[in-house]
């Protein structure tokens, strides 16, 4: 059975565990805080909850580095927990998607333990291990997301093991069917369990080119990591990815359809992202970094990653996020300190509106920048080992403000992991709550919205290509079912008069005059007797 394509529409909430809520006082968020706090998921009108890791781990990359696939770390609480929350989330009419991560495991995990003992044991080709040159250098060029080369020797082995990550994180060998056949078995257990589906971290990453091919310069850009110097086409996007995925997608519909995601990084990969959703046998969506790392939101941004995803015969589906939990949040990307709330709200307009699975991550709804992380309070991997060149990810993974008056934001009774932002305080759940103008309110109002016009879910997206200089505009759906979504991302007022026969149904920083004002945005619905032109 395949899942009704009512998922294409979804609105999916991220939640972080670590910085959501934490119950127990330790300063590390859980899963009963998650839970705890459904309620105010629930009302923001979200389909569905992503889950980020809360497998047991030695949190070398704070749980994708994982140790044991099918518990939890008693940081984050129990498998009773985990249980309990699915059934407060079905409760609620939430679907509950949680991270899988396929390409590596920590060094911490039993099966590394016994393939790294020695050359012939059971497990011994499990992961991805190679010779020395002769000169003692690594087997090829290739080089770790995190900087420095992705291979490490191991003395045991007397071999070389990859990792395109973390050292701590070795690279399982995705060729190996028996490998395969484990992860799927890791599949079913959490599918048993009654999760709605799966978010496949860092998916096109494994498996890799056998032959240990160096990979090629990159063209002359911006190098702040060592990655950066080399088009990475050996070490990831192989083409035995896909039948994985297909064996993944016949798995989840064999349990009554469930959701599948795949996160897909590197340079130019939107054919990957659509060999990797194409038809019916492979995955249902996938996310890109597009928006993620963009530093502004411009019309060609938004006109040439629409244009990607026309809607062609057998295509996939994509899906958008503009923050989460490895990259800096969109407001402090797109907009000046005091311009965050205005283009807090235009983003999330714009999100909505877009043809696509949207994801909102945790604190988006209240419209949060970046958060502030000291240097000596970092624990990021690469933000330490790069800064201050990259921005990193702790100060997309602050705790989240619950309530101003309540010490730490009431996330935890005592210091967190990571420092509350003084500005989040002001913006916090509870000081949102009953303010009808608040970006909180907002945000259930516009997924609100989009429920209710399916256009804005599956309906057809056409970017008006003979649009005002600096505005990004695009129709949504065909005929007379027809939306014209009009956005301003930048400082200047920009005349824009759609012409009679269209009617304002949603807007945010606009007054209504024949100009969109700064950051501002405008949806409208066809309400003439005869199609728009």
């Amino acid at each position: 059975m395949r899942l009704s394509d009512d998922w294409r529409g979804w609105v999916i909430y991220q939640i972080y565990p670590r910085s959501f809520a934490d119950s127990n006082g330790d300063g590390v968020g859980d899963l009963p805080g998650v839970m705890a706090h459904l309620d105010h998921v629930a009302s923001l009108g979200v389909d569905a909850v992503w889950l980020s890791p809360f497998f047991p781990s030695p949190m070398a990359d704070f749980g994708y580095d994982v140790a044991d696939y099918c518990g939890v770390d008693p940081v984050f609480g129990t498998l009773e927990d985990f249980d309990a929350l699915i059934a407060r989330a079905h409760g609620l009419g939430l679907k509950v998607i949680i991270d899988q991560v396929y390409c590596h495991t920590s060094d911490r995990h039993p099966w590394f333990a016994e393939s790294r003992a020695s050359r012939t044991n059971g497990r011994a080709d499990w992961y991805v291990w190679a010779d020395a040159k002769p000169d003692g250098t690594p087997p090829s060029n290739w080089q770790s997301v995190f900087g420095g080369p992705a291979w490490t020797w191991d003395a045991r082995r007397g071999q070389y093991y990859l990792h395109n990550f973390l050292a701590e994180q070795p690279q399982l060998n995705l060729d190996l069917p028996v490998v395969q056949d484990a992860l799927l078995d890791v599949a079913r257990f959490w599918l048993d369990r009654g999760v709605d589906g799966f978010r496949l971290d860092a998916f096109n990453f494994a498996p890799h080119d056998p032959a240990l091919t160096d990979n090629p310069p990159a063209p002359p850009g911006p190098r702040t990591r060592s990655l950066d110097f080399q088009q990475k086409i050996h070490n990831q996007s192989q083409p035995g990815i896909i039948p994985f995925a297909e064996r993944i997608r016949a798995l989840t519909d064999h349990y009554g359809g469930r959701f599948t995601v795949a996160e897909v990084g590197g340079d130019d990969v939107e054919l990957e992202r659509h060999a990797l959703t194409r038809g019916q046998t492979r995955l249902n969506t996938s996310y890109g970094f597009e928006f993620l790392y963009a530093p502004h939101l411009t019309p060609t941004l938004v006109a040439t990653t629409m244009g990607l995803w026309p809607g062609g015969p057998d295509e996939g589906w994509p899906a958008w996020a503009f923050s989460n939990h490895d990259a800096p949040r969109a407001v402090s990307r797109w907009a000046p300190e005091a311009d965050r709330a205005a283009v807090a709200a235009l983003n999330l307009l714009l999100l909505v509106s877009l043809r696509g699975t949207v994801f909102l991550y945790q604190g988006e709804e209240l419209g949060l920048p970046q958060g502030e992380v000291p240097f000596d309070r970092l624990v990021d991997p690469e933000a330490i080992a790069n800064w201050p060149k990259t921005l990193g990810r702790d100060g997309a993974r602050t705790p989240m403000p619950w309530r101003d008056t309540a010490p730490w934001a009431g996330f935890s009774t005592v210091e967190p992991w990571l420092p509350v932002d003084a500005r989040h305080l002001a913006l916090s759940v509870a000081s949102q709550t009953d303010d009808p103008d608040s970006t909180l309110a907002l945000t259930r109002r516009l997924i609100a919205l989009r429920r209710a016009r399916p256009v804005l879910q599956t309906g057809g997206l056409r970017v008006v290509a003979d649009a005002p200089d600096g505005l990004i505009v695009f129709e949504r759906g065909t005929g007379e079912d027809r939306l014209l979504c009009g956005f301003n991302p930048t400082e200047t007022a920009v005349a824009w008069s759609p012409g009679p026969g269209w009617a304002v149904v949603e807007s945010v920083n606009d007054d209504g005059a024949a100009a969109l004002g700064p950051y501002g945005a405008r949806i409208l619905s066809w309400q003439g007797s005869t199609s728009p032109a």
